[in-house]
């Protein structure tokens, strides 16, 4: 028989618990600096699987993968995801499949991401438009960049699915709206984190200790109360455009409008909490994480002038002088897609994946994996181990490029689809959101870096802390120096 995983000692009742100081993916890895890379810890009452190589990762999720396709039924799965309804938390099966093929067949599909592409160039242009009216020269001026890239991503994505714009609306009551989503964003993310007691000790659910359900609950009434309002608006649009009453086009292929419509034909199936979750996860999953990537890339260019200077000559030489990026251009400028690599290796939006529950005993390094184990992959941990990369704390952009493989101590290709693999999940739960994510950070990036000079405020480097929630936010959020280059103003004239 294969031994159990190598455990830490535990306290009675709590198991390892105690050990969860923030950064959680920090003090995780120096546990398994400690005792291995395989560690069976235990979370109150539940057995916890951590990994913490790409070699147990990849076992986790190509041999084992159906093994691992479950998800943990955690308080926030029951509350914030319906009842465990969507497709992130909904339990392996035919409810999950179905989900997954509508995702990946319709709502995500290659053709909308890419018929989608001038909700980003005019998002992206929007935001060059207003660092420039925020601009009064000569010389640098302040900037605050967290709020404007959550603005614009959370802008794109309800765009795709409502046709609505939110942020930097003239529109007082849209503006507001945006403002109470990212609250609600911010709070989801704090309530979704894989330490909460209740989760792990049944006595602190009984007893509702630290008020954890009882604010999930008001999360979710205030969620719902929000998406509701979005779906009543199109049924109404739909009713008039039906009754001849509404002749505008706009709207009708909204994703909204697409599920709608399949209620239509499967009202018991499509009801509105599946809606709902469909709207909530593209919204969660996909403004937080995307806007936290853009501001980690920022920051790590800001301390690293010589990148910002070799990323901005390549954007120079390979886009059409006289026009801003495209997302056309994407296949001419490696370094461009090497300095995003580079950043969400050294920090990834989610520093764990999504967590994974077995649905029956099976091995993994040769040690012995009873079912219902909760597994945790430190996908942080895994992006900085020095047996795969050269100088795994330092930002080197480079070692993304083919033509110096020779910096890697593993094959180039290899690592390089490893990376994507492990930001977005792995196997057959992997998130299908990706295409979409890496077309907004490269736009975003690219655009930036092509339209104006940057500085860091001050002499000292941007502070690198990571901050506290699911996902890896900073801890404190971006500011810098900016100045537009002296070509914007032909850009802004050509695209005008």
């Amino acid at each position: 028989p294969n031994p159990n995983p190598p455990s830490p000692p535990g306290l009675p009742l709590i198991g390892h618990l105690h050990l969860l100081k923030h950064p959680i993916h920090r003090a995780l890895a120096q546990l398994s600096d400690l005792h291995g890379p395989i560690l069976l810890l235990r979370f109150g009452s539940r057995p916890v699987l951590l990994i913490s190589s790409s070699s147990g990762a990849e076992e986790c999720f190509t041999v084992n993968d159906i093994t691992f396709a479950n998800r943990p039924r955690l308080l926030s799965g029951k509350h914030l995801g319906y009842n465990y309804r969507i497709l992130i938390w909904a339990s392996y099966g035919p409810h999950w499949r179905n989900l997954r093929r509508i995702t990946t067949l319709e709502v995500l599909s290659t053709t909308r991401v890419l018929s989608s592409f001038h909700l980003r160039s005019d998002e992206v242009f929007f935001l060059v438009k207003t660092l420039l009216h925020d601009y009064s020269g000569p010389g640098f001026h302040f900037t605050e960049l967290k709020t404007k890239f959550f603005g614009l991503t959370y802008n794109i994505i309800m765009r795709m699915l409502a046709n609505k714009r939110y942020y930097g609306d003239a529109d007082e009551s849209s503006s507001e709206a945006g403002k109470e989503f990212r609250e609600l964003t911010k709070e989801t993310f704090i309530l979704s984190g894989t330490s909460n007691a209740a989760d792990f000790l049944p006595v602190a659910r009984w007893f509702d200790i630290g008020g954890h359900e009882r604010r999930l609950k008001r999360l979710m009434r205030r969620k719902n109360k929000f998406f509701q309002g979005l779906i009543e608006e199109h049924r109404m649009k739909k009713e008039s455009r039906s009754q001849g009453m509404d002749s505008s086009p706009a709207g009708r292929s909204t994703v909204i409008d697409l599920l709608l419509s399949m209620q239509e034909r499967d009202p018991e199936h499509y009801d509105d909490d599946m809606i709902k979750g469909f709207i909530d996860l593209m919204l969660v999953a996909g403004t937080d994480t995307s806007a936290s990537t853009m501001e980690w890339t920022m920051s790590l260019l800001l301390n690293n002038p010589q990148t910002l200077e070799k990323l901005r000559a390549e954007i120079d030489a390979n886009v059409s002088q006289g026009s801003l990026l495209q997302e056309a251009d994407f296949p001419k400028l490696p370094y461009l897609h090497a300095v995003i690599n580079e950043s969400m290796r050294m920090y990834p939006a989610s520093p764990f994946l999504f967590p994974h529950e077995s649905s029956q005993d099976c091995t993994v390094g040769g040690f012995n994996v009873p079912s219902g184990t909760m597994i945790l992959v430190n996908v942080w941990k895994i992006h900085r181990d020095p047996e795969l990369w050269e100088e795994p704390d330092k930002f080197k952009p480079e070692r993304f490029l083919r033509t110096n493989s020779s910096d890697q101590k593993i094959s180039n290709e290899v690592m390089k689809e490893g990376l994507k693999m492990m930001l977005f999940g792995m196997g057959r739960r992997r998130c299908p959101g990706e295409g979409l994510a890496m077309k907004m950070v490269l736009l975003v990036i690219g655009t930036l870096v092509q339209c104006f000079e940057w500085e860091r405020v001050g002499d000292e480097e941007v502070d690198m802390s990571e901050g506290i929630g699911l996902t890896m936010p900073k801890a404190r959020p971006l500011e810098a120096m900016f100045k537009p280059r002296e070509s914007l103003n032909t850009l802004l004239m050509n695209k005008l």
